[in-house]
């Protein structure tokens, strides 16, 4: 028995929802189609989004939590959106956003440039920090990690990007001689 599939989503006042071929999800920040699986049934009733499942084989069963999960993340995403906070550290570190794309200068020899794909906005804080705003919860997930790749965080000093709730383990450093 799915949990998370069982589970009905309430929705906001201002969010529409439309059943075709997929699942369509409209409020005031925007619109987002979901996927609707073979063997899965949507209910809409009451402001509430109900979903089932035809039978109990293993692969519907984790398709019921999934749908509802991903219809979740829409319904919240077109409401309120999703964000992800990045922090900067190091000595010179620091981000400066250009048109349609951020300019990170990272201590590497060079500035490194990240384009940011339509359907998300790009806010720098101040020099050390970043919010990725969006609609779609994977794609923020995914620009939020595409910029900290670009200098992960180490465990000695602490620096590089790093989300803002991340915590890094300190490996001590080496030993002097004795």
């Amino acid at each position: 028995m799915s949990r998370v599939g069982n589970s009905l989503i309430v929705l906001p006042e201002k969010v529409k929802v439309e059943v075709k071929k997929d699942i369509m999800v409209r409020g005031p920040l925007g619109a987002l189609d979901v996927p609707l699986f073979f063997g899965i049934n949507v209910d809409i009733s009451n402001n509430s989004i109900v979903f089932t499942r035809s039978d109990d084989t293993l692969k519907l069963k984790a398709l019921h939590g999934l749908s509802r999960a991903l219809c979740y993340n829409a319904v919240i995403g077109v409401s309120v959106g999703w964000s992800k906070i990045l922090e900067i550290s190091g000595v010179g570190y620091k981000v400066q956003k250009k048109g349609n794309s951020l300019v990170l200068s990272l201590g590497y020899s060079h500035d490194v440039i990240c384009d940011i794909p339509a359907g998300i906005e790009v806010e720098v804080i101040d020099p050390l920090k970043v919010k990725v705003k969006g609609v779609d919860k994977a794609l923020v997930g995914q620009v939020a990690s595409d910029i900290r790749k670009r200098r992960p965080p180490e465990p000695y000093k602490g620096k590089g990007i790093k989300y803002s709730d991340e915590v890094i383990v300190r490996k001590v450093g080496k030993t002097g001689k004795k």
